[in-house]
């Protein structure tokens, strides 16, 4: 007696009429549907008849990433000897599978893409590594775990197949080898992905990243580089290029005529007084700047395609020598043209610094939308001040207020709202002149975090009073307890009578 789920079955391959429509599909379109599928269920299809079994042996999207994910570990942290061996032991089941469906495979199909991650010995990843090469690999994406240190692998750097290549190490690393070895691969490479690489004894990547050793390049990745002290990339077909945790650089020298997208975090030697930055892109678009350490000296040139940038810096103490405070200044001032601008708390610390407001910055007469993160302590108001005097023709205003409840913060004056009392008010009412172009351009206000505090008020009336141009204030202050919503329901209610120079500003509490 046939079951239902052998009816299932039938009825998918053969339809009401017993013809098996499915298995009549081109080789193409068979291949791009179980794509979408893990690789033990694509194998398993190979028993139903010998056209499917010629579909396995030619399918040439092999992703093994979803055998046993956990295989290798998720961190940079050395395993225990015990976990080590039990990995080892689930590894060599899996690396025997993958071993066994390479030497099955079509010797007339090639192998577009191949992802694995493991931890296994330098020897087989090598055999595995060049295996995929024979068969004319187009993506590799390698993340392994092995017992020492090892090279890389020498076969990638010769092959003409090659499009992609991504090789993460989580543990110890690998080593490069000799730049005229390196310089002289990788020709139809575009894509280049490189995590935990071993570089004290190559400590300078200056000649390595450039037009004559990856004429195809577009998106270049490098992730915790140890020992990289100076790196110049210069590309001429670069579009995308990612540094991150490259934590003893000195010196970094970027220019690419094609690229768009740059993000450099968590980089740079906070301790070295001679780190600097060259950044030459005039087609840059899009720019992250976070959690760096702050060079000596850096120079921004072209980028006057520029549209949205995120700046954060790592503090390691709160006095800033007066080079690295003129190294921010002429970082912001190379952005002037950028339309989105984004700067963490640390980046408005460094602008609210007494030594900082000497400095010239240029005006970001581009600016549509500012987001600032900050603490909104009583010495970050004029540095506010500050970047609303250089964003002339802001349209946007968004304020991500990061609450420290370590920090003593003045309650609003709820019997005294009608009169401008408080230093903050007077403050910013004495910058009334100062702003007019900022107020008569300012349309929309988020305020995030808003706990109705003195300086937040402050602001708010300020902006209500004199935005000519102000359509929308929209304050969110999360959660609160029942007490203290009591206080903030009749400080909200004083807060819409405040007067406005737009008669079309709204108010919404969030």
């Amino acid at each position: 007696m046939e079951t239902r789920s052998a009816k299932r079955k039938k009825f998918w391959f053969e339809g009401d009429n017993g013809i098996d429509r499915i298995s009549d599909l081109p080789d193409v379109v068979l291949h791009q549907i179980l794509f979408f599928l893990p690789i033990k269920t694509i194998a398993q299809t190979s028993v139903l008849s010998k056209r499917w079994r010629s579909l396995w042996s030619s399918f040439p999207d092999l992703d093994f990433t979803s055998i046993d994910p956990t295989g290798v570990s998720s961190t940079n942290i050395k395993p225990s000897n015990e976990k080590r061996s039990s990995l080892h032991s689930l590894s060599a089941k899996r690396m025997d599978f993958i071993s066994q469906v390479l030497a099955l495979r079509d010797k007339h199909s090639d192998l577009r893409i191949l992802r694995f991650r493991a931890p296994l010995s330098f020897s087989r990843l090598n055999g595995l590594i060049r295996r995929a090469i024979r068969q004319n690999v187009q993506e590799l994406d390698v993340e392994v775990a092995t017992d020492d240190y090892f090279n890389f692998p020498r076969s990638v750097i010769t092959s003409e197949s090659l499009r992609v290549f991504k090789l993460r190490s989580r543990y110890p690393g690998f080593r490069l080898p000799p730049p005229p070895i390196m310089k002289g691969g990788f020709r139809s490479l575009q894509t280049l992905s490189l995590s935990l690489v071993i570089l004290y004894s190559q400590p300078s990547l200056s000649d390595l990243f450039t037009d004559s050793s990856f004429p195809r390049l577009k998106k270049l990745n490098l992730d915790a580089c140890f020992g990289l002290k100076h790196l110049k990339v210069s590309c001429l077909l670069l579009e995308d290029l990612t540094l991150e945790n490259c934590f003893q650089l000195h010196a970094l020298d970027v220019s690419g005529a094609k690229l768009k997208r740059l993000r450099v975090a968590s980089c740079f030697d906070a301790y070295c007084d001679k780190s600097w930055v060259k950044i030459n892109a005039p087609s840059l678009r899009n720019m992250v700047w976070e959690y760096n350490a702050i060079t000596e000296t850096r120079s921004l040139e072209n980028l006057t395609s520029v549209h949205e940038v995120s700046i954060g810096f790592f503090l390691l103490h709160e006095d800033v020598s007066v080079a690295k405070l003129q190294s921010v200044s002429n970082l912001l001032s190379g952005l002037s043209q950028v339309h989105c601008l984004t700067l963490e708390s640390q980046c408005v610390e460094i602008l609210s610094s007494k030594n900082y407001i000497s400095n010239v910055m240029h005006p970001f007469n581009n600016l549509k939308s500012l987001e600032l993160h900050t603490g909104f302590n009583k010495h970050n108001v004029p540095g506010l001040a500050y970047l609303f005097k250089s964003s002339p023709t802001l349209h946007t205003l968004i304020l991500r207020i990061v609450n420290d409840y370590k920090i003593e913060r003045r309650k609003w004056n709820k019997d005294l709202w009608d009169m401008p009392t408080s230093e903050e008010e007077q403050f910013w009412e004495s910058q009334t002149q100062t702003l007019k172009s900022f107020l008569n351009h300012l349309s929309v206000v988020k305020i995030h975090g808003f706990l109705e505090c003195e300086n937040e008020v402050s602001l708010a009336k300020f902006l209500l009073k004199h935005g000519k141009a102000l359509q929308e204030m929209t304050l969110s202050s999360g959660h609160c307890n029942y007490r203290d919503s009591l206080r903030r329901q009749k400080i909200r209610s004083q807060m819409m009578g405040f007067s406005r120079a737009s008669s079309n500003a709204k108010i919404a509490f969030l």
